[in-house]
């Protein structure tokens, strides 16, 4: 910032995009210490996760949190049910209340805001106001996998279904300059790509894990190294080079990655960012949440890759 000039209202936006949001952490703390803090923080799904722990001032309790989950903590946290949605997200949703904050949206130490999507209209919902925590449930209920949650007659889901990145949010709020984080910007196509074994997964869960995975073989992120091809159903000996059918994740996965992508796209070119910071994680699978300290270090390295944006727009501390 240039001295003797205004100091313009910072907003950060933070995207939607399952287990990658804890890149959001990592951008979060690199931003800090190059010296810039927004004056109000929205976002999206697991944007609004993350930013609503900033906009608490606990971030640190988040962060610590993230950087031991493992597979077998997620597990506990997931309360299967057949229905509207394969997680309830009541053991997530009290998990939350317990251990972070219960203040309300308008009694946050930042300005804050999250997205949903109203399920029977399609309308952009903003949450500015109520419970931090009901209003963060609602932004990361991704449709058939989290149920819906019930908002003044109207039941919400994901806010990444409308607004992905949501920069017009931070608008509304008052913000002069913005700093969106885009989670998504590599993701098109990778999950029908076959990826290489990791070599550490026999260290993230063990034998828990692997019983786990043979049960819900397809669906559980790690699987995909193993499934994301099966064979076509009409391959013969004749053709063994025929097009594979993707797994039931790979479907999943790439179908999300397009909606998002093309949305965020559609939805910035008519109010862009002045800063975009794009993490590259499509290595990450949408539910490879126990992959924290991964994600947060490539937010911080996504930082490093905008500090010409950063420093074009006045923004780092001379």
């Amino acid at each position: 910032m240039q001295a003797g000039k205004r100091r313009r209202k910072l907003g950060i936006v933070l995207g939607s995009g399952s287990a990658r949001g804890w890149a959001h952490i990592g951008v979060l703390r690199a931003l800090s210490e190059l010296g810039i803090e927004p004056d109000l923080i929205c976002g999206s799904s697991i944007g609004a996760l993350v930013g609503a722990a900033r906009a608490a001032n606990e971030l640190d309790r988040l962060e610590d949190w993230v950087r031991t989950l493992s597979v077998g903590d997620m597990l506990r946290l997931l309360d299967l049910r057949l229905g509207t949605g394969l997680i309830k997200g009541e053991r997530l949703t009290n998990y939350l209340r317990e251990n972070f904050s219960q203040h309300r949206v308008e009694n946050l130490e930042l300005p804050f805001a999250a997205v949903a999507t109203a399920l029977g209209s399609g309308m952009e919902v903003w949450l500015r106001s109520g419970s931090t925590v009901d209003a963060v449930r609602a932004s990361i209920a991704l449709p058939g996998i989290f149920t819906p949650v019930l908002h003044e007659d109207d039941w919400l889901v994901d806010g990444g279904l409308v607004n992905p990145v949501p920069v017009s949010l931070a608008r509304a709020m008052g913000a002069e300059v913005v700093i969106a984080v885009d989670l998504n910007t590599d993701m098109l196509g990778r999950h029908l790509q076959k990826p290489a074994a990791e070599p550490a997964a026999a260290e993230s869960g063990g034998g828990f894990r692997q019983r786990w995975q043979e049960r819900w073989s397809g669906f559980w992120p790690g699987r995909e190294a193993d499934n994301t091809l099966q064979a076509h159903p009409e391959a013969t000996i004749d053709e063994p080079e025929q097009a594979a059918m993707p797994s039931m994740f790979s479907v999943l996965s790439s179908s999300l990655n397009i909606m998002q992508v093309r949305i965020s796209r559609s939805r910035m070119a008519g109010d862009p960012a002045d800063v975009l910071i794009a993490p590259r994680l499509a290595r990450l699978s949408l539910f490879d949440f126990q992959r924290g300290e991964e994600a947060i270090a490539e937010g911080r390295r996504a930082v490093t890759a905008a500090l010409p944006q950063l420093e074009a727009l006045g923004l780092l501390a001379t």
